[in-house]
C-alpha cells in the first residue's frame, strides 16, 4: 500500500464525475491488498456483477493508515412498540424459577379454573331473563356480579399479582364518565373489570369467546368493527349515550386499539373524544427486570405459563388529573385526542409513535410469510393512512404482492420519510 498523501483531497476534482454513482459496501473484515482503481461510467464493458466488484474494490476506507476498519453499513433499527423483550426463557435463573414454581403453577391454575367457573355461573344467573339490554342493568343484577368482580380479583392472583400498586383514585362519574388507558396485556381488563366495573369497547370478535364473552356482555360492551366505518360510527353514537346517562357507569377505553410492550404509546382511536366529555386518563405499568408481561408478539398460552411460574408479577396504576375539552374554542376530537395523549405519554415517560393495528397486521403477513425479521415491515400506519390515504388492509395487499417477488430483506429497509 502506498503511503498516503495527507495534503490530497479523496475524491480528486479533476477525475470526470460520472452519470451514475453507486456505492457498494463490503461488510467483510479483510482490505483488498491490491487493488486498482476503474473509472467508473455508464458504458463500462463489464457485467452487472464485476461492476459491483469493482465499485466495492475501489472504495476501501480512507482512515486505513490510522488503522480504521472498512465501511460497514448499519442494520436496519426499527422501532417495533410490539416486540415482547422476553419471548424466550433465558438465563439460569429464570430456568430455575421455573422448575420451583410448577408446583405452585398446578395450584395457580386450579385457582384460575375455580375462580373462572365461579364467575361464569353467576354471570349466567345475573343475566337470566334479563331482556332490556338498552338500558342500565338494574341493581339487583349488579349486586350479583359483584361474585364475578371478586372471581377477577381471584384470577389476577393467581397470574401473580397479589398486590397492585395504586396511586390517585377514580374521579367521580358525573365529573369524568369517560377513562382511557394505555394497554400493555389482557391484565388490564380483568383489573378494570374488577376496579370499576365499567361498560367497555370492544372488538366484535370478544363476544365469541368462551366463557369471556358471557362475562363482558353483563358489562354491556359497545362492539366495535375497526373496518366498518358504519360499526364505528355507531360505537361512538353509543359511548355518547352511556357516557351522558349517570345510570350507566363510566365508559373505558383503550385508544391505542391495541396492546403495546408499553415502552412507546402508539396512535389514538378517536372514539373517546369525538362525544366530548371530559375523560380520565390512567396509567398501568408493569415494573420487572426477568419477565416481560407485555402482550406483544408471544402467544397468550405462553404468556401465561410464564405469568404461573413467576414468583410475584408488579403492577401500578396511577389515576390522572382528568382531561376537560377546551369549552371557550371549540376543540376538535384530534386536538382532544392529542392533548390527553401526551398526558399519558409524560406520566409513562415513553415515547409517541404512529403505529396503530395496521401495523400489527403487515406485522403478522410478514410472520405468516416467514420473513426473517418481520419488525422490519412497521411503517407507522396511522402516518401512512393520513399522507397516502392508504388503508390496513391496502397495506396488507401491497406487503402481500411485494414480498411475492421474494426481495432479498439483507438489502432493503421499508420506511417512511415525511
Amino acid at each position: 500500500m502506498a503511503h498516503p498523501d495527507l495534503t490530497s483531497p479523496l475524491l480528486p476534482t479533476s477525475a470526470p464525475r460520472p452519470q451514475h454513482s453507486a456505492i457498494t459496501i463490503d461488510d467483510t473484515p479483510q482490505t483488498p491488498k491490491n487493488t486498482k482503481t476503474h473509472p467508473q461510467n455508464h458504458n463500462h464493458h463489464h457485467g452487472p456483477h464485476n461492476n459491483t466488484q469493482t465499485a466495492a474494490a475501489s472504495h476501501p476506507s480512507p482512515y486505513e493508515f490510522l488503522g480504521g476498519r472498512p465501511f460497514s453499513a448499519p442494520t436496519p433499527s426499527t422501532v417495533d412498540p410490539f416486540k415482547n423483550d422476553t419471548e424466550k426463557i433465558d438465563g439460569v435463573y429464570e430456568l430455575l424459577k421455573i422448575v420451583i414454581c410448577l408446583p405452585i403453577a398446578a395450584v395457580r391454575l386450579l385457582i384460575f379454573g375455580v375462580a373462572l367457573g365461579i364467575g361464569y355461573l353467576a354471570t349466567k344467573l345475573a343475566l337470566e331473563g334479563w331482556k332490556d339490554k338498552q338500558n342500565p342493568m338494574p341493581a339487583w343484577r349488579c349486586r350479583l356480579m359483584w361474585v364475578t368482580r371478586v372471581c377477577a380479583r381471584c384470577i389476577l392472583f393467581s397470574f401473580g399479582y397479589h398486590w397492585i400498586r395504586r396511586k390517585g383514585k377514580p374521579a367521580p362519574r358525573d365529573i369524568a364518565p369517560i377513562v382511557v388507558s394505555n394497554h400493555v396485556s389482557y391484565i388490564e381488563p380483568i383489573f378494570y373489570f374488577y376496579e370499576l366495573f365499567p361498560t367497555m369497547v370492544a372488538s366484535e370478535s370478544h363476544d365469541s369467546l368462551p366463557f369471556v364473552g358471557t362475562i363482558i356482555r353483563a358489562m354491556q360492551v359497545i362492539y366495535v368493527n375497526r373496518f366498518s366505518p358504519s360499526s364505528r360510527k355507531h360505537a361512538v353514537n353509543e359511548i355518547k349515550r352511556k357516557a351522558a346517562c349517570d345510570r350507566f357507569p363510566r365508559v373505558l377505553l383503550f385508544p391505542e386499539g391495541t396492546t403495546t410492550n408499553g415502552k412507546f404509546l402508539i396512535s389514538f382511536q378517536l372514539g373517546a373524544f369525538i362525544p366530548g366529555f371530559a375523560i380520565q386518563p390512567v396509567v398501568v405499568r408493569y415494573p420487572h427486570m426477568h419477565f416481560d408481561q407485555s402482550w406483544g408478539n408471544i402467544s397468550l398460552g405462553r404468556l401465561m405459563f410464564r405469568m404461573f411460574t413467576q414468583f410475584h408479577n408488579f403492577m401500578e396504576v396511577e389515576y390522572l388529573p382528568v382531561v376537560f375539552p377546551l369549552e371557550n374554542q371549540k376543540e376538535i376530537p384530534t386536538r382532544f385526542a392529542k392533548r390527553t395523549r401526551q398526558v399519558l405519554a409524560r406520566a409513562l415517560n415513553v415515547a409517541q409513535t404512529s403505529h396503530s393495528f395496521g401495523d400489527i397486521m403487515l406485522l403478522t403477513k410478514a410472520s405468516e410469510l416467514q420473513q426473517e425479521n418481520p419488525s422490519n415491515y412497521l411503517v407507522e400506519m396511522a402516518q401512512v393512512e393520513s399522507l397516502f390515504h392508504i388503508n390496513s388492509l391496502e397495506a396488507v395487499n401491497f406487503l402481500d404482492k411485494f414480498l411475492s417477488m421474494k426481495p432479498d430483506s439483507r438489502y432493503f429497509h421499508i420506511s417512511v420519510v415525511v
